[in-house]
């Protein structure tokens, strides 16, 4: 039998330890499959250890289709891209205001915050803020492939068999771009846009016999390039810094028309439950140390001051082998998608992906 000491001990320990489990919160991430390192979920929960983190890895077009599909429910912090959250928040009201009290935002890159402020702002309020920042463009070996410098150069039959490229609305952007056309400026017209992206389509169609594969995911990608199956490809800015690494022949290129240009968000989910534990990881992965750790991870850049400075050797090295001032002045950020543009940009691929197999 336990002496009343012991006993009241005994009892008060695990009355303490009820109430941590009582007071214990879950922050439900719905993010990109890099964007929370095991080593920085880790270090966050020895920061706040009343904070269990869950990660659902997704991208852009399933974060909204999950939330969509819930109301907004069942996750804390999503990360959908800048151009993805207007009109999302505008159709299936899917998101909450942020209260920017709550974060830090005076570490971020001023053109960032405001460029994602402006994108996001509804009725005076603010749906998101910066995380991190990167651009697609195209890949190449110029060991290779020396001149390789613009969009339609995938399509050049002195490259025949030996490009790369991935059928998802990148590569419609570029190529109107490659054409001579501004397809953000297209947008405001539906039927125009229409009539652009037919015009696209019959120009990838045309393009296939040029083609070796068209990717699906950044291993594949990696491994062709490698081996030399391909010369060059459309990518992601970080998969050519990884390759960069690898090979110092396989570098990033921004297309003469202009990269294009994302920024990761942190949004919250309408009905998300860890407001609090939310903003803390917001301010968590703003911080000097942890922004090297998630940039590692990522390949991207994050959208704070200086963030260019905080990557690790091998990044920064791979980014200032891709990109001149002048590259950097010539991006193109994606611009809000309007209602109906995501339907007819999935059918015009679908277009392409049948006469291509």
């Amino acid at each position: 039998m336990l002496s009343t000491k012991k006993g009241a001990g005994l009892i008060a320990a695990l009355m303490l330890t009820s109430a941590s489990y009582a007071n214990a919160e879950t922050l439900r991430l719905l993010t990109w499959g890099s964007y929370a390192p095991e080593e920085l979920v880790q270090k966050f929960q020895e920061k706040y250890p009343d904070i269990t983190v869950e990660v659902t890895f997704s991208n852009n077009e399933e974060m909204i289709a999950k939330l969509r599909a819930t109301g907004g429910a069942g996750f804390d912090l999503a990360q959908p891209s800048h151009d993805r959250i207007y009109s999302a928040q505008l159709e299936y009201d899917i998101y909450k205001p942020m209260d920017l009290s709550k974060i830090n935002t005076s570490v971020m890159e001023d053109s960032h915050l405001n460029g994602v402020k402006a994108n996001t702002t509804i009725d005076g309020e603010v749906y998101a803020v910066p995380h991190q920042w990167g651009t697609s463009g195209l890949m190449a070996n110029k060991a290779a492939a020396p001149d390789f410098k613009g969009w339609g150069d995938l399509c050049d039959p002195k490259y025949a068999g030996k490009t790369s490229m991935r059928l998802k609305r990148t590569i419609l952007l570029g190529t109107a771009y490659s054409m001579g056309e501004d397809p953000f400026a297209a947008y405001s017209d539906l039927d125009k846009y229409q009539a652009l992206l037919d015009k696209v389509a019959d120009k990838l169609i045309e393009c296939k016999s040029n083609i070796k594969a068209y990717w699906k995911g950044g291993d594949d990608l990696s491994a062709m390039m490698l081996s030399g199956e391909v010369v060059a490809s459309e990518t992601w800015d970080s998969t050519a810094y990884k390759l960069y690494g690898q090979n110092k022949d396989i570098v990033f290129v921004p297309p003469e028309t202009g990269a294009l240009a994302w920024i990761d968000t942190f949004a919250l989910p309408r009905k998300g439950k860890a407001d609090d534990a939310a903003y803390k990881w917001i301010n968590f992965v703003l911080e000097p140390e942890n922004v090297t750790i998630m940039s590692g991870s990522t390949g991207a850049i994050a959208a704070v001051k200086g963030g260019l400075d905080m990557l690790p050797a091998d990044k920064k090295e791979a980014v200032t082998a891709a990109f001149t001032d002048a590259d950097i002045a010539n991006l193109k950020f994606f611009a809000n998608i309007p209602p109906g543009v995501e339907d007819m940009e999935g059918k015009t691929l679908e277009k392409i992906k049948a006469a291509t197999e």
